[in-house]
């Protein structure tokens, strides 16, 4: 196990506060020193350039490489830079331990993170190579990349109360301190809530912490939204490592969260988390995770990558400080791709889900495959895309509208020689925002398209296609409906006002 559970006192959070600030140790003031090349090398895990940009930048350099690099560095400008913080009360908190002589390393990851509104700074453990040993089994996570993927895939709208399932360092609860009034943060390691609870402490924050496993700690309660970045790491039953591990045996973990997280929603609430699920010989992944829903539940499950088992078990090995190439890493690869090969998985699936309760007698079930790049967050449009499927189901007929094609979709041809010049073989509509959706039409349909500009009723325009294309006004009616509304869900027809 990890060392002793920390015990970061107010008084120690405060005076550790004003040394960050007082050194102007925040994302803004981190990113000026080092410069966007360095900041860049830094976080493709390449030290060097921030070393050497921060060697002569005073007290701010030394908690650089303190607590970012993971360097020693002499007690004396370690006591300089932490003050008013004394350090034999950093030292008995464990944030920072004995090196070598007469030099100090960081005993915990603490780094600034922040948003466009302002900074936090999170407390997290040192990842396997900072710490120069393999991560124990309560090992706690920093900011990763999940972490701030899941960030930008959840709705920031106003909200009265929200739930952090699974809080790790608490990051998910930072952001949603901005937009909600009460945040709930529960977690099953102890270790994980003391460690949020520094997190929360030396950003003079009030997060309620609970500690159990999945919904037990918050039972018959609801919230309007539940943000949850949960143990997705698919294989065998077991748990070696609490933040990956959930000791169920395959993608049983996230169909557990699908089928109870609605339960604790508000009518109307959503809830937003990452999740993997396994690609079964003969067996399609959208029916596989739309299995996993109780009644009376929106979803959108977004596909962003499908994982080979062999890279997928080689990733993970190493991402807890195992090599492969290791008898350990031969031996726990052998198991995990053994399991793979008796349950048929011939991929992993990763994305995000979007869940909201309804009322509703004809909830909304969506799979798409995102795996193209974009850049655009996928939380305003996760809360967008819940606007529209209730848009949707609250008219009886989507041709009664008048629609209009938003300045953010374009029409794209691809065209190849002919004889006549030039001849048109893929008509594209793009969304150039957002997830970057894309549809094939033909002709007519983008003949149809050309007559959204607000002025009149799809079902005026059928009728008039009909009529100059000597075509059956009903037939076209027919056809029309399903795409109408898949071009609505996705954002490139949207009703004129």
């Amino acid at each position: 196990m990890n060392d002793a559970l920390p015990e970061f006192s107010t008084d120690t959070c405060a005076r550790l506060r004003d040394a960050f600030r007082d050194a102007g140790y925040d994302a803004d003031g981190v990113v000026d020193l080092l410069g966007p090349s360095a900041h860049a090398a830094l976080g493709r895990g390449e030290p060097e350039p921030a070393r050497r940009a921060s060697r002569d930048a005073g007290v701010l350099g030394t908690l650089v490489r303190l607590f970012l690099l993971g360097d020693t560095e002499p007690a004396d400008a370690v006591r300089s830079a932490l003050a008013p913080l004394p350090l034999d009360d950093a030292l008995a908190t464990g944030i920072v331990v004995g090196g070598e002589a007469d030099s100090l390393r960081a005993g915990f990851d603490i780094r600034p993170h922040g948003d466009e509104q302002g900074g936090w700074w999170v407390v997290a453990d040192l990842d396997p190579e900072q710490a120069g040993r393999q991560a124990a089994p309560d090992h706690v996570l920093g900011v990763g990349h999940a972490s701030l993927s899941l960030v930008r895939a959840t709705s920031r709208r106003p909200a009265d109360s929200v739930l952090d399932l699974g809080t790790g360092n608490g990051v998910q609860a930072l952001h949603a301190t901005r937009y909600a009034r009460h945040v709930t943060a529960t977690d099953t390691s102890a270790r994980a809530l003391r460690l949020a609870a520094a997190t929360f402490a030396l950003n003079e924050l009030d997060v309620e912490l609970l500690r159990g496993e999945w919904f037990a700690p918050v039972a018959r309660r609801r919230f309007d939204r539940i943000v949850c970045n949960p143990p997705f790491v698919v294989g065998p039953p077991g748990v070696d490592y609490v933040y990956r591990d959930s000791g169920l045996a395959g993608d049983d973990a996230s169909a557990l969260l699908v089928r109870q997280l609605p339960a604790f929603l508000t009518e109307g609430g959503s809830g937003h988390l990452l999740a993997s699920w396994l690609h079964v010989r003969g067996e399609d992944w959208a029916d596989r995770v739309h299995r996993w829903l109780p009644e009376g539940t929106d979803a959108w499950f977004v596909q962003r990558d499908v994982a080979d088992p062999a890279l997928y078990v080689g990733t993970w090995l190493r991402d807890a400080g195992i090599d492969p190439r290791s008898a350990e890493g031969q031996v726990k690869a052998g198991a995990w791709l053994d399991w793979f090969a008796d349950n048929d998985v011939e991929g992993v699936g990763f994305g995000f889900v979007t869940l909201r309760r309804t009322e509703s007698a004809t909830p909304a079930v969506v799979c798409e495959d995102l795996r193209h790049a974009f850049d655009d967050p996928l939380g305003e449009e996760a809360a967008a895309w819940l606007d529209r499927v209730e848009w949707l189901r609250s008219h009886d007929d989507v041709l009664d509208v008048v629609y209009r094609v938003p300045d953010s979709v374009v029409l794209e041809h691809v065209e190849q020689p002919s004889e006549d010049g030039w001849s048109t073989v893929v008509r594209r509509l793009h969304r150039v925002d957002g997830p970057g959706w894309q549809h094939e039409l033909d002709e007519l349909t983008a003949a149809l398209l050309a007559g959204c500009r607000g002025a009149l009723p799809m079902n005026d325009l059928l009728e008039l296609l009909a009529a100059a294309g000597g075509e059956d006004a009903e037939l076209l009616r027919t056809a029309a409906r399903p795409l109408v509304a898949e071009l609505v869900r996705h954002g490139m027809l949207e009703e004129s006002r």
